[in-house]
């Protein structure tokens, strides 16, 4: 079973996103699950999602513990919550951060042994492609990338039928157009240097 846990503000998009990968895996012919874990959380609040998937029905029922990847999305919550609380060693963090894997490994205190570190300044992505600060669909480029959950093609199936069910054609494409920059220009420790 893949375990995903999200970390984002309140209207970042981290629950679209949870759900969106859950989809993708679901066209895949997977079994899934993804929910948001709300309190009194309101736009611009902390907030965390999950997702898991599997081969087999999940009979599990509550939030990820021990995840195999952990999705960042405003590298801010960095200090302000534990983001990387329970990350399998052999996992993989993911984060919308300005700078190189290495460094997020410094800022976030992680041992060179305890997960591997992905990063894309999805901001600035989505600031460019859709100007709005919404981070989730080029997360879902990150995402696909480091770990390879669903096929490329899957997951832009999916997020064009999204935006396309919910908005229009131009919505769709400008994510897509986004999730394609973040699988292009996502950053992996110790290889892009």
């Amino acid at each position: 079973m893949l375990e995903i846990r999200w970390h984002g503000y309140g209207g970042q998009g981290a629950v679209t996103a949870a759900k969106l990968a859950a989809a993708a895996s679901l066209r895949e012919g997977k079994h899934f699950q993804a929910f948001p874990e709300f309190g009194p959380e309101r736009r611009g609040a902390p907030l965390q999602a999950f997702t898991r998937i599997d081969d087999s029905p999940i009979r599990i029922f509550s939030n990820v513990v021990n995840p195999d990847v952990v999705v960042i999305m405003n590298y801010t919550l960095i200090g302000k919550i534990p983001v990387t609380d329970g990350i399998k060693d052999d996992g993989i963090i993911i984060a919308n951060y300005f700078e190189k894997p290495d460094k997020l490994r410094v800022r976030l205190g992680l041992d060179e042994d305890i997960a591997k570190i992905w990063t894309v300044n999805a901001t600035e992505i989505s600031q460019k492609i859709l100007h709005r600060p919404i981070p989730n669909t080029t997360m879902l480029g990150a995402l696909t990338k480091a770990s390879k959950f669903v096929s490329y093609k899957t997951m832009l199936e999916t997020i064009n039928e999204a935006f396309l069910e919910k908005y229009n054609q131009d919505v769709a494409e400008l994510n897509k157009n986004a999730f394609k920059e973040g699988y292009e220009l996502v950053l992996e420790e110790g290889v892009d240097k």
